[in-house]
């Protein structure tokens, strides 16, 4: 951590290391937990992005959104959501959450997810209306569209191709009715070697 700090403003890693220092610092927003989203579109990078982001933090819990989603509401989430997650840690208790399994098309057994002092929750409307009042800062994944649904459907493979086709009209959907980059206070670019953050629509310098 102080070598990363003490880094060339190139260096790859300094921004992220520089982005947990800026969010440890934040004021919470989630009863004792600074709350951070981290939006995009699926194919963007969210998830490895938010994995070394929370390495960054000392190992901050990660919520991973695809975990409240199912086959049958790839966006109806809000309201599990709210109610296993938020709530709990509004209050500054331990939430629980039921993680749902792709494979076999049902919600597993609880998860705990302790009041930490930051966490991660990652994934396409993770910046959603219903979520911001509670967030301390919102990242989003700047990467076309285009370009990050090709990712996702070559590291899917050909099995997910027709999941892949309903996801891009849903998807297209949720965002033309709940925009969140509009809503990013910073922009997070993936370089050759790590990443680049910028103000976003409502961030500052």
């Amino acid at each position: 951590m102080r070598a990363a700090r003490a880094a060339p403003p190139h260096t790859p890693g300094t921004a992220i290391h520089q982005l947990a220092s800026r969010l440890r610092r934040l004021p919470p927003s989630c009863g004792p937990v600074r709350l951070v989203g981290v939006d995009g579109h699926a194919g963007s990078g969210k998830s490895t992005f938010a994995g070394r982001l929370a390495e960054a933090l000392g190992g901050a819990p990660v919520l991973h959104l695809d975990d409240l989603a199912s086959h049958d509401a790839l966006f109806a989430w809000t309201g599990r959501l709210l109610t296993q997650v938020i709530e709990p840690l509004g209050r500054g208790a331990t939430a629980h959450y039921a993680p749902y399994d792709w494979r076999a098309r049902r919600f597993g057994p609880p998860r705990p997810l302790l009041p930490s002092p930051v966490i991660l929750m990652e994934g396409v409307g993770a910046g959603r209306r219903a979520l911001r009042p509670y967030l301390a800062h919102l990242l989003w994944m700047d990467v076309p569209r285009e370009e990050a649904w090709a990712r996702g459907r070559s590291r899917d493979g050909e099995e997910q191709r027709e999941f892949w086709d309903g996801w891009v009209l849903a998807e297209l959907r949720h965002f033309a009715g709940d925009p969140s980059r509009p809503y990013a206070d910073l922009l997070v670019r993936q370089l050759t070697e790590g990443y680049e953050v910028l103000p976003g629509p409502t961030g500052t310098p």
